[in-house]
């Protein structure tokens, strides 16, 4: 079955917060789907569809649908890491086509800031995984997993740090003008390569910032899309992938994403080239590198030329990318960085992004995902949006 059309985004909500010490996660998810809702212009009681991840306290949708007061005949829990938010617009435009529910509302939200979180960590997620056994022990932490993995492709295809640096650099460039961020000031590659060395050859400008918030969307069926005063956002092709260590059968060069762009692009009939905006998941640098590739953007190990001097920067490069300034600089809230990628997609399709980093007549865009570890295990979420 095919979702192509069958779906639209019809409310989109990002929370201005990036530290909340006297919020509860719950009251954030809350916070968030009433902001979505009303983007929307729909009522709590039209929602008949919960979708959440692993962020959501208690016992998932069964705590939250109570703690909202939610009405719904349709859940789903899905959690692969930050790339969950769009495998759960793929899923909500599933579940609309078949008839499962009307209105499907999808949740994020999380206090990582507030609760010390840094990415230096060794990762708890996943422990009791059948293969974790033979790496828990040697503490792998978010940031040297994916130096590691930077490292890897710097030896197999010449990446510099140079060019790592220019990812940062264009997410600056679009952070200046998004109020919340976290991070406002643009910076320079000498500037990244001259901060501290966090997990070789990532510094810490390499790295995502850490933030509280969270964001909430609406997925609808297309009628009821079409009676609300919102500009149209359709859903066209979706792809996810798991990719892991393949029984140590290892190979840090690619991503899952190399399986789930295909998938969507195919779904949606369209091809890398004809994408004007891309919202591209950005935990570090490297990350953005890798999927551009695997996204068939560039071939496999032109990633680092293919951003250098700017590329990213909208107005300015080939391929605008994150233009809230991304996980790099705006938030990353709750550790999941997907939700905030679809959010910026539709706002560029609707034409509401920040009128300096606005894509003219943009109606076509690529949000992606990668949740969990690149340098182990984890899963690519590929989503294609046309503005109608």
């Amino acid at each position: 079955m095919t979702i192509k059309g069958k779906a639209y985004i019809a409310g989109a909500y990002e929370h201005p917060t990036r530290k909340a010490p006297d919020k509860s996660v719950a009251q954030l998810h809350a916070e968030c789907a009433r902001g979505a809702i009303l983007d929307a212009g729909l009522s709590k009681s039209d929602v008949d569809g919960y979708f959440c991840a692993g962020d959501a306290p208690g016992l998932g949708p069964m705590s939250m649908v109570e703690y909202m007061g939610l009405k719904v005949r349709h859940v789903d829990s899905t959690d692969t890491g930050g790339s969950s938010y769009l495998v759960h617009v793929a899923h909500a435009a599933e579940a609309i086509a078949l008839g499962k529910c009307n209105v499907a509302l999808i949740t994020l939200a999380g206090r990582p800031r507030s609760e010390g979180s840094s990415g230096t960590q060794p990762r708890s997620y996943g422990a009791n995984a059948p293969d974790m056994a033979f790496e828990f022990p040697y503490g792998m932490a978010t940031a040297n997993g994916y130096g590691m993995v930077a490292m890897r492709h710097m030896h197999e295809y010449g990446t510099t740090a140079e060019q790592l640096a220019w990812v940062k650099v264009a997410a600056s460039h679009h952070a200046q003008h998004n109020e919340h961020a976290m991070l406002r000031e643009v910076v320079t590659v000498e500037d990244v390569i001259n901060s501290p060395l966090i997990a070789d050859p990532l510094h810490r400008l390499d790295c995502c910032v850490v933030s509280d918030g969270g964001g909430a969307l609406i997925v609808t069926r297309p009628e009821i899309a079409r009676s609300l005063k919102r500009p149209l956002v359709k859903i066209i092709g979706a792809g996810e992938s798991p990719k892991g260590q393949m029984g140590g059968k290892v190979d840090l060069t690619y991503s899952g994403a190399a399986t789930s762009g295909p998938i969507a692009f195919a779904e949606a009939g369209v091809k890398p080239a004809d994408i004007q905006y891309a919202s591209i998941y950005d935990s570090f640098t490297i990350t953005v590198i890798m999927q551009i590739e695997d996204l068939g953007f560039c071939r496999k190990g032109e990633g680092g030329r293919f951003v250098a001097d700017g590329n990213l920067i909208s107005g300015v490069g080939k391929l605008p990318f994150n233009t809230d300034g991304g996980g790099l600089c705006n938030n990353h809230p709750a550790n999941r960085g997907g939700m905030t990628k679809v959010i910026e997609a539709v706002r560029q399709l609707r034409g509401e992004a920040h009128p300096k980093v606005q894509v003219p007549n943009c109606r076509l865009a690529l949000a992606h995902g990668t949740g969990g570890q690149l340098g182990s295990r984890h899963v690519g979420a590929t989503l294609i949006l046309e503005r109608e």
